[in-house]
């Protein structure tokens, strides 16, 4: 009897733990995006690029004043390129002065720093300090916007076309929520350091206090940006971004009802994506992931790896199942270009595919001395 309750308590424990390693082993449950009530939206990691939720994504919208994201961009491109400085006075003109819609109450004929004037922009969606900045960049409105549309198709930007600097409607003037997705994620990735003042809360000038009208920034300490928008026509929008366990996504709502709407429905997308998602580097730029042997050369081994930094956005819980496998050009033969690619890199998920990447070449060598090349020509026939 006592054998046999023994053998009994042995097979509950191999059950359970059989058991255990089937609810571990047990894939992540990944539930719909949130529906958004939004003319159209999206959301995607900021480092691998990944969509994880969206709808209209490509249609063309009106994009009110996330317009400045834009001609923030233009104007931080020139203070980086030393073309202007931040402490360049910038007098303000009548133009900029009479600019209709948010303000940030620059008097007229005065001449006030790049800085302030951008943070204007950022913070308090001032057209007065956008127009102002735009003249003093590109000597006009319309020459700034020009310059506007040059960087859009510089960044990949295809469906979008600027007519002014400010987002004030105009039947030319309009993008989409992608490409307002790849711009914003250029933003963060070149200008870091300006990037931060889009987190501000409230920016003073004048004697006159403004709030950011970004009130996600007072409801998600992980949202540190990015811009708001709104005319009658294009409704209420949203670009937000945030950061959280290394992990940072951007979202962009379209043609909301009101103000608590967009800060409520980018709010579902940032949580869905945050709660639901993880993005991992799986490896980093110029790192050597392979030492291959390569014939005739100089030197005997040939350094692989992968020209950018390669980071992977999943359902959380599947980083450990992830498979990486390498196929190498064999044999190879020197010389070899620094750059030119060797092989490939796969990572694949439960035997699917998940994304493939080009092996190149870490370093350049040259062929070897008619001696070394005569031995691995032997040694390669005896292969």
């Amino acid at each position: 009897m006592l054998l046999l309750k023994r053998f009994s308590l042995l097979l509950l424990l191999v059950l359970g733990y059989f058991a255990a390693a089937v609810v571990a082993a047990a894939p992540a449950i990944i539930p719909a995006p949130p529906e958004v009530a939004a003319r159209g939206h999206l959301l995607a990691d900021f480092h691998s690029g990944r969509i994880l939720a969206e709808k209209n994504a490509d249609e063309r919208m009106e994009p009110a004043s996330l317009t400045k994201i834009m001609a923030s961009y233009v104007v931080m491109a020139e203070i980086k390129a030393d073309r202007i400085k931040e402490s360049d006075l910038v007098r303000i003109s009548e133009k900029a002065w009479r600019m209709e819609g948010s303000r940030s109450f620059v008097p007229v004929g005065t001449s006030i720093p790049v800085e302030v004037l951008l943070k204007g922009m950022i913070v308090q969606s001032g057209n007065d300090a956008t127009v102002a900045l735009a003249e003093y960049v590109a000597g006009s409105e319309e020459v700034f916007a020009s310059m506007m549309n040059q960087q859009a198709q510089a960044l990949g930007m295809t469906a979008t076309h600027f007519v002014n600097s400010t987002g004030l409607p105009h039947p030319d003037h309009y993008t989409t929520a992608r490409d307002l997705f790849t711009l914003t994620r250029a933003l963060i990735r070149d200008f870091p350091e300006h990037y931060r003042w889009y987190a501000i809360k409230e920016y003073t000038y004048n004697n006159i206090t403004q709030h950011n009208r970004n009130t996600l920034l007072w409801q998600d300490k992980y949202v540190d940006g990015v811009k708001t928008g709104h005319t009658e026509s294009a409704g209420y929008c949203l670009v937000a971004s945030g950061e959280r366990d290394g992990m940072r996504l951007i979202s962009v709502v379209l043609g909301t009802g009101g103000e608590n709407e967009r800060a409520r429905e980018s709010q579902k997308l940032l949580t869905y994506g945050f709660r639901f998602y993880e993005t991992r580097r799986l490896y980093t730029a110029n790192e050597p992931l392979s030492q291959v042997r390569i014939w005739k050369g100089a030197q005997e081994n040939l350094p692989l790896g992968l020209k950018d930094t390669l980071y992977l956005t999943l359902p959380r819980g599947q980083y450990e199942q992830l498979n990486a496998a390498m196929k190498i050009q064999n044999p190879l033969i020197a010389p070899a270009r620094l750059g030119q690619q060797y092989g490939t890199l796969n990572i694949s998920l439960n035997g699917e595919t998940l994304l493939t990447r080009p092996l190149v070449a870490l370093q350049g060598i040259a062929e070897g001395d008619f001696f070394q090349r005569v031995v691995d020509e032997i040694k390669l026939w005896l292969e």
